[in-house]
């Protein structure tokens, strides 16, 4: 499993529904992880940080309005899209989900292959480098669909995990990444890597950024971890 797919969770507490979403997720390429109930879904957010949420308004205990407030007021998820999906079709209730913060609402029962292109255009915003952009940061180029990188017209020679590492940086530059977060992106959960691991290839990415020369495009903040910018 390729630690570059985008996470999705899928927060339904009705298996026929869960399942036909985690099928068509999978089919498409995404990793997926599910929630049943809002408390759990909460849970998943902590241990999982999803790139995108797709969270049933109808939960038990703490609904999907709730869940999506909660998640909204938080610094560290307010910007991961959540698509709320809801049997209330009423315009008051959409205008309450998406006021409530959900980024996008579906009225079940819905079109998988709409749904698929809606999470499609959130993830284009929060992960482009994972549906074929080109991003850039000063004269940096980062090419995610031929894995090439360039820094002011030069090509700059990168190790698959050192892209990946710049791919991730290069998304939001300015953000400040953990060492366990970049451990958790760039080499996946399910892989035991010791946290100086990353500290050994953010050192081999900050010289093969600097080979043809410029300044180091990376920050070392003390105690927190690393950033671009």
């Amino acid at each position: 499993m390729s630690v570059d797919q985008p996470v999705v969770l899928v927060v339904e507490d009705e298996m026929a529904q869960r399942e036909v979403l985690v099928y068509n997720l999978e089919a498409e390429g995404f990793r997926v992880v599910t929630a049943e109930t809002g408390e759990d879904a909460m849970l998943a957010v902590d241990e999982q940080a999803p790139d995108i949420i797709l969270l049933d308004w109808m939960l038990p205990a703490v609904s999907g309005i709730e869940v999506c407030r909660r998640l909204k007021a938080r610094p560290d998820t307010v910007g991961t899209p959540i698509i709320m999906l809801s049997a209330r079709s009423e315009e008051v209730d959409k205008v309450r989900g998406l006021e409530t913060g959900a980024d996008d609402y579906m009225v079940k029962p819905y079109s998988v292959v709409e749904l698929m292109a809606r999470v499609r255009t959130q993830l284009r915003r929060v992960r482009p480098s994972t549906v074929g952009q080109t991003l850039r940061f000063d004269d940096i180029i980062l090419d995610s669909e031929t894995h090439k990188v360039t820094r002011d017209g030069s090509d700059i020679k990168l190790g698959p995990t050192e892209f990946r590492l710049l791919a991730t940086f290069i998304e939001k530059p300015g953000r400040v990444w953990s060492r366990d977060q970049l451990l958790d992106r760039v080499w996946g959960r399910d892989i035991y890597v010791d946290t100086r691991t990353v500290d050994v290839h953010v050192g081999r990415l900050r010289k093969s950024l600097c080979t043809h020369g410029g300044n180091d495009p990376l920050r070392t903040v003390r105690g927190a971890g690393y950033a671009l910018g």
